[in-house]
């Protein structure tokens, strides 16, 4: 992974897990300057977790940067690669409270939310529910859950793009369930039967992670196929998709009214085959105060150097204000 593009590695100074209920714990850290501009990183997925450089689109001389592993995932607990794992208490409504809960206990005021893919969709749902909170918003890779959205990448769209991918994302799935793939993954994907949900999930994971770059990325297939990460990545994801969010269709842009006068920037890859840019430019036509960032070379991942890029231009954008 390229990161030259980006700020150089920095450690956190201040770690910790945060009870947020249900018996869920969520890790955090803090890194950067500790009076400097708060930020929030919100990771994709559902249940992507968060990693050493995602710390790097941030100048830590001027930004105290917070970044959390959202339920079930991550260093959080319990993981949701346990065979029996319970996602009745993993919804947006709750990681929307986290969000809050964390903001309140690192005695933060307001800070910048900055999110990619799914963690667009959470960034916006939270300034919505909480714009009072929120000083900028930076959203990648947008994505909001509608129906049109979900079909394309899990239920045959994507694949007139990558059919060969796709045989082996149908491949765990009998023909006579291939018409609804997302609710044919959801039965294996809660087995817990480790024979029957691990291969499930790495077939689910491996699909992403072979289509979320303009270029295939081996180290990212790697990354994303182990089977514990997998495993907690496609139930986590799987149970928002299945509930769509617990969102109702379009919320996400009809909602904007609420968070019109908060300084954004939207950035989205032209090629981006896993959330396509129909949904990053209907939310800039209902939204046309933020900046809208549309990079000419580049797929879905933030690890993409040009996503980078204009990442690491927006944050320098706000890191003064």
């Amino acid at each position: 992974m390229n990161l030259d593009a980006l700020y150089p590695p920095i450690e956190p100074y201040d770690d910790g897990v945060l009870l947020v209920g249900d018996g869920h714990r969520v890790a955090w850290e803090v890194s950067g300057n500790p009076d400097g501009k708060p930020v929030v990183f919100l990771h994709g997925g559902p249940g992507a977790g968060t990693s050493e450089w995602h710390r790097r689109f941030f100048d830590p001389e001027k930004y105290r940067i917070v970044l959390f592993d959202q339920r079930g995932c991550g260093r959080s607990t319990p993981h949701a690669s346990a065979p029996g794992a319970d996602l009745r208490f993993v919804t947006t409504a709750h990681l929307i409270a986290d969000l809050e809960l964390l903001r309140r206990n690192l005695g933060i005021a307001k800070w910048q939310v900055f999110g990619g893919s799914w963690g667009s969709a959470l960034a916006l749902a939270y300034a919505q529910a909480h714009p009072d909170a929120v000083t900028e918003l930076i959203l990648r890779g947008i994505f909001t859950l509608r129906r049109a959205e979900l079909e394309w990448f899990y239920e045959g769209g994507a694949a007139a793009l990558f059919p060969d991918l796709w045989e082996d994302f149908l491949a765990p799935i009998p023909v006579l369930e291939r018409n609804r793939m997302l609710e044919a993954y959801h039965r294996r994907l809660a087995d817990p039967d480790p024979a029957v949900h691990v291969p499930a999930a790495v077939a689910w994971s491996t699909w992403e992670a072979s289509t979320i770059t303009l270029r295939p990325d081996a180290e990212t297939i790697a990354r994303m196929s182990e089977p514990e990460a997998a495993v907690a990545f496609a139930r986590i994801e799987n149970h928002f998709f299945v509930n769509r969010g617990w969102f109702s269709e379009g919320q996400l842009i009809a909602g904007v009214e609420a968070i019109r006068h908060i300084p954004a920037v939207i950035v989205q890859g032209r090629y981006d085959a896993c959330t396509p840019m129909m949904t990053a430019w209907d939310l800039h036509r209902a939204w046309p105060e933020a900046e809208f960032v549309m990079v000419e070379d580049a797929g879905h991942a933030a690890s993409e150097p040009g996503i980078q890029r204009a990442l690491r231009g927006a944050t320098d954008r706000f890191a003064d204000d």
